[in-house]
C-alpha cells in the first residue's frame, strides 16, 4: 500500500477534500525494547488546508504531501513515540497547527516530548472541520489510554491509528494497554459504523468494517 500523493480508495467530497498517503520508517520504542516500524501517515484536506494525522519519524514527506496548504491541525491517534516523533518539526514549519491529543495519553507523550505540550485536548465526540467534511473524534482505548479514531462519514473512511488493523486490534502486551478494553472499544465505536467504511491504519494495509466484524469472536478466543 505504499503510495505518495492522493489516496484513490477514498473518493474526494464535493468541496474538493481528498486523502493524501505516505508512509515513513523508524523505530518504536516502549519498555526497553525498540522495533523498526513503517508507519502510514495520512493527509486529510483540500487544495487550501488541510490535517495531518500522525507524525511519525520524518517531517520532510509528510511536509511535501503538506505542500503550501495550511495546515490546520496534526491530529494524534496516540502518543507512542512512533507515532509523535516529528511533531516539533511540524509545528516549526507550521506554527499556526494546532497539536490534538487525548489528555489519557500523556503518560506516553510526555516520554517523548517533555518540554512540549499538545494545544487541544481531544474527547470523545468532537468534531474537528476540514473543509466540507467534518471528522468525529471517537476515543477507543485500549491499545493506549488515550487513543482515538478519526470518522469522515461524508468520505466513508475511518482513520484508525493502532485500534484496528487489517486482521485484527492493535497490540496491547505492553503498558499502559488492556485487550479486553481494545475489543470493547473496537465493538462499540468502530464496527458500528457502516460496513463499507473504509479503515485507513496507523501501520499496513487497509482494510473495511465488513471484512473486520465477522472475526471479533475470533480475536477473543485466541486473546490478541
Amino acid at each position: 500500500m505504499t503510495t505518495f500523493g492522493t489516496y484513490d480508495q477514498v473518493k474526494p467530497s464535493p468541496g474538493g477534500v481528498r486523502v493524501d498517503h505516505t508512509t515513513t520508517l523508524g523505530t518504536f520504542s516502549l519498555d526497553g525494547g525498540t522495533w523498526e516500524v513503517e508507519n502510514n501517515v495520512w493527509v486529510i484536506g483540500d487544495d487550501g488546508s488541510c490535517v495531518v494525522v500522525d507524525a511519525p519519524h520524518n517531517a520532510a514527506p509528510i511536509l511535501e504531501l503538506v505542500g503550501d496548504r495550511r495546515l490546520t491541525h496534526v491530529l494524534l491517534t496516540h502518543a507512542h513515540d512512533d507515532h509523535v516523533t516529528v511533531v516539533p518539526e511540524l509545528l516549526a514549519a507550521h506554527p499556526e497547527a494546532t497539536v490534538a491529543l487525548h489528555p489519557d495519553d500523556r503518560v506516553l507523550w510526555d516520554q517523548t516530548h517533555p518540554d512540549l505540550a499538545p494545544t487541544q485536548d481531544l474527547a470523545d465526540g468532537d468534531v474537528v472541520q476540514v473543509g466540507d467534511v467534518e471528522l468525529v473524534v471517537l476515543h477507543t482505548p485500549g491499545h493506549a489510554p488515550g487513543a482515538c479514531c478519526f470518522h469522515a462519514r461524508d468520505l466513508g473512511v475511518v482513520f484508525t491509528g493502532d485500534t484496528l488493523f487489517q486482521g485484527g486490534p492493535g497490540a496491547t502486551g505492553r503498558s499502559w494497554s488492556d485487550f479486553p478494553t481494545i475489543v470493547e472499544s473496537i465493538k462499540d465505536k468502530l464496527l458500528s459504523l457502516p460496513p463499507e467504511t473504509v479503515v485507513l491504519t496507523g501501520h499496513g494495509s487497509a482494510t473495511t468494517v465488513a471484512d473486520e466484524k465477522p472475526d471479533v469472536e475470533e480475536w477473543v478466543r485466541r486473546g490478541h
